[in-house]
């Protein structure tokens, strides 16, 4: 699976806006969608910083599990 369907996925699930989660992550929301439509590989310290906004592990925003294990369990 390619990992950019997941983020448009995620994000939607949280309710959030590409101009927010864009915010969040100190970019633009024209370069953040170019990472949600795969135009454009997202750098790994974004990746990270996504994680850590949706409580979820890095493998699961890769699309190599499909179990959004929590990355800080309760």
């Amino acid at each position: 699976m390619r990992y950019y369907p997941r983020l448009r996925d995620i994000r939607e699930d949280h309710d959030l806006t590409q101009t927010e989660i864009a915010r969040m992550i100190g970019m633009s929301q024209v370069q953040y969608s170019r990472y949600e439509s795969g135009v454009q590989q997202i750098p790994f310290h974004h990746v990270i910083a996504l994680a850590k906004i949706y409580n979820v592990s890095i493998d699961y925003l890769a699309g190599l599990i499909n179990d959004p294990r929590p990355l800080y369990p309760k």
